[in-house]
């Protein structure tokens, strides 16, 4: 009937890149801030460390005919100075709403991964959530044991850098389609 309400909105396709522009990376510290520290508690009023000064910021757009809409998702990549090669990806967050669409994760880490390993990357590593092992293990991705991070069960988790081929221009990224429902 026409006075049904219509079902929210949920986009299609999804543009995952490195955070360029200003508003890019404002809208990824806010959804990290979202995620960490209102959601989860783990911090208490901003998750930002010293890495963010030498972190890449990633980020997944929501699209909506064809025009980026909003930051859904985020990542962030940085080399360990002390160790020439070795890489590491931290606070992936993904908003409430889109969390049940394993595209935008996947993609997340896939622009992470690749866009290290074009940078020289030997070893790419993350401490994973627990309840977030299986998505990595499935996107080839080994447990290199547990380990408590901020009072809450991680894995140290290293990628298989075969599945990654390296990423040559992440500012332009990938286009991800969400399956539907």
């Amino acid at each position: 009937m026409i006075f049904e309400p219509f079902p929210a909105y949920r986009p299609s396709y999804f543009h995952v890149k490195f955070a360029t522009a200003p508003w890019e990376r404002l809208a990824c510290a806010a959804l990290r801030r979202q995620v960490f520290c209102t959601e989860q508690g783990i911090f208490e009023d901003d998750d930002r460390d010293a890495i963010d000064a030498q972190a890449i910021p990633i980020c997944a757009l929501s699209t909506l005919g064809g025009d980026t809409d909003a930051v859904v998702g985020t990542v962030r990549i940085h080399e360990v100075a002390e160790r020439p090669g070795e890489w590491w990806g931290s606070r992936l967050a993904v908003a409430k709403p889109f969390r049940g669409t394993a595209a935008l994760g996947a993609g997340l880490i896939q622009v992470a991964v690749s866009s290290a390993h074009a940078r020289g990357c030997t070893r790419f590593l993350a401490h994973v959530q627990e309840r977030n092992v299986p998505l990595f293990q499935a996107l080839h991705w080994e447990s290199l044991g547990p380990i408590d991070l901020h009072g809450r069960p991680h894995d140290l988790m290293q990628a298989d850098l075969a599945a990654y081929p390296p990423m040559a221009d992440p500012e332009t990224g990938l286009v991800t389609l969400r399956k539907a429902a």
